[in-house]
């Protein structure tokens, strides 16, 4: 299959290995504002000793005393919440009022760091602003000549502003409160990437078409398996991104990013996991990951033959710590970027070019078992919060090295090949409009054209009792037909053989598992098809 990756964990298992015996205790943290810093340039968490977490009207103030500060430090916004709040983007090395679209003729390499998608997980917040801080006061001007870099920092800006002290209530800290998961609409942008409802996600989606970062890092908090990581990671999990992608986050960019931080700082760091016990799961005892559908912005970044990046810092680490850790896993995933730019942008113009008819996708995936590993699992006590009386789990200092399963990538259990063209009838406006989101190249038939076709022919559909995600999600069963029909003018024409196929087709076939049909934003005809035709040739266009 061309678009799969057998790739595992044993680099990293085995440099686990060596420190199983024990953890190092890590030094006091330093302030983290340059000495002598005004409170302009000190983060709210800074300034309340890390009791309190940055409000947005915080944020706005911080960036822009920095861009006060720095005349090539852009400071300017990607699109509003659902409640009108602008979305602060942080623009390094392009200089001020460079369109977006513009930083797609830069030959450097473009990084998007990306916080707040969940608002009760604020330390990617202040680890966002300290990093902008960064930029600004000239500590990382060494990444100028290969790297460009955006920064948004409060992306559910809405979800920030829902301050409670009752908010991930086991979490250790911020013990003032925190923002909640949802944005206004109750959505989970981390699970908004496909369908696009939300303002936020569409926002996110234009970004990524007009910028078209080269790595996405997205900054979250688990509060999962008790283990020894100080933050775990994850890349791409959908079983069709690209090899070439997947192969140098797992076999060279996270490895070296992971003895990087522990080089340099004695802090444990690796894949994102959970054990059997943790939320209900059951199963063997393994390292489970979590999701393989493009929702999940890394997984739809991957989809996107572009390196997504998980960075979950761990939930019963000190508020203070969880801050750090994405700090050092950032500075040591942007340092590998800035040595190894040219070959990553290869890598990607590599995928980009790689999609075309005939291509195999994962319509659905199953978690893979893979290798023994050692896993370094740990302890947590309880403390109340003193504002609640709530208890809240306290990471303690110990560590204790377990052989088990790794589960941490996913094989397809079920697969088509990609036609030379979908075909959508014309007047359906929602698709079409969530595919120009997309940023997924399509155009319309200026006239009639016969043309042999597949049709799939729906027999049942299973539909979720409940709402998901203010939808009911569907799962569509059916058989294919072969036949020659007549295409009316302004038929959408959506060709496979673009950068955006896999997307493309992840979206528009009737048994994917993450697609439009399946999110119920495509549904059979009154004749029991699905409104949604492959062909075996581009209509309109000469054959090969």
């Amino acid at each position: 299959m061309r678009r799969r990756s057998g790739t595992r964990l044993g680099a990293a298992a085995a440099a686990l290995l060596a420190v199983a015996g024990g953890a190092a205790r890590p030094a006091p943290l330093a302030a983290q504002a340059p000495d002598g810093a005004s409170d302009l340039l000190r983060t709210r968490a800074e300034r309340s000793g890390f009791t309190e977490t940055s409000r947005y009207e915080d944020v706005v103030a911080f960036l822009e005393a920095l861009r006060a500060g720095r005349p090539d430090l852009d400071v300017r916004t990607f699109g509003y919440s659902e409640r009108g709040r602008s979305l602060p983007l942080v623009v390094f090395g392009a200089g001020r009022g460079v369109p977006l679209g513009a930083l797609r003729e830069d030959p450097r390499l473009r990084v998007l760091v990306l916080a707040n998608i969940h608002a009760g997980e604020v330390a990617g917040k202040e680890a966002a602003l300290a990093l902008a801080r960064d930029l600004a006061t000239g500590r990382r001007d060494g990444w100028l000549d290969s790297l460009l870099v955006l920064v948004a920092p409060i992306y559910n800006a809405d979800g920030n502003e829902e301050i409670s002290l009752r908010n991930r209530p086991g979490q250790y800290g911020p013990v003032t409160g925190m923002g909640e998961r949802e944005t206004a609409l109750g959505l989970d942008l981390n699970r908004d990437n496909m369908k696009l409802d939300g303002a936020e996600a569409r926002a996110l989606a234009a970004l990524l078409v007009e910028a078209d970062p080269h790595v996405l890092i997205d900054l979250h908090t688990t509060d999962g398996t008790v283990h020894a990581y100080y933050l775990t990671y994850a890349p791409p999990l959908h079983p069709s991104t690209d090899p070439g992608i997947v192969g140098e986050l797992r076999e060279r960019w996270l490895p070296e990013v992971t003895e990087t931080v522990r080089r340099r700082y004695g802090w444990e760091m690796f894949h994102y996991g959970n054990v059997p016990g943790t939320w209900g799961m059951r199963g063997e005892q393994g390292w489970y990951t979590f999701d393989h559908r493009p929702r999940f912005t890394t997984n739809y970044v991957g989809i996107r033959n572009r390196f997504g990046i998980l960075s979950e810092a761990y939930a019963y680490a000190s508020f203070e710590d969880r801050v750090r850790a994405h700090e050092r896993f950032v500075e040591a995933v942007l340092d590998y970027a800035a040595a190894h730019a040219g070959r990553l942008r290869d890598l990607a113009a590599r995928a980009d070019a790689a999609v075309g008819p005939g291509d195999t996708i994962a319509l659905r995936a199953e978690i893979a078992r893979g290798d023994t590993i050692t896993v370094l699992l740990g302890e947590a006590r309880e403390v109340p919060n003193p504002y609640t009386g709530e208890p809240m789990r306290v990471r303690v200092d110990s560590v204790r090295a377990e052989r088990m399963p790794d589960y941490t990538a996913f094989r397809p259990v079920e697969s088509t090949s990609l036609p030379a063209a979908w075909l959508i009838a014309p007047g359906r406006e929602e698709p079409a409009a969530r595919l120009r989101a997309h940023g997924i190249r399509f155009r319309t038939l200026a006239s009639g054209a016969r043309v042999e076709v597949e049709r799939f022919v729906v027999d049942s559909a299973r539909t979720a009792e409940r709402e998901y995600q203010s939808r009911r999600p569907r799962v569509l069963f059916g058989r294919w037909t072969r036949e020659t029909v007549g295409l009316p003018a302004g038929t959408l024409v959506v060709p496979s053989s673009q950068p955006l196929g896999v997307l493309a087709g992840l979206l528009l076939e009737p048994r994917s598992d993450d697609g439009l049909a399946a999110w119920g934003i495509l549904a059979e005809e009154e004749d029991g098809t699905f409104p949604v035709l492959r062909a075996d040739a581009v209509p309109g266009e000469p054959a090969p």
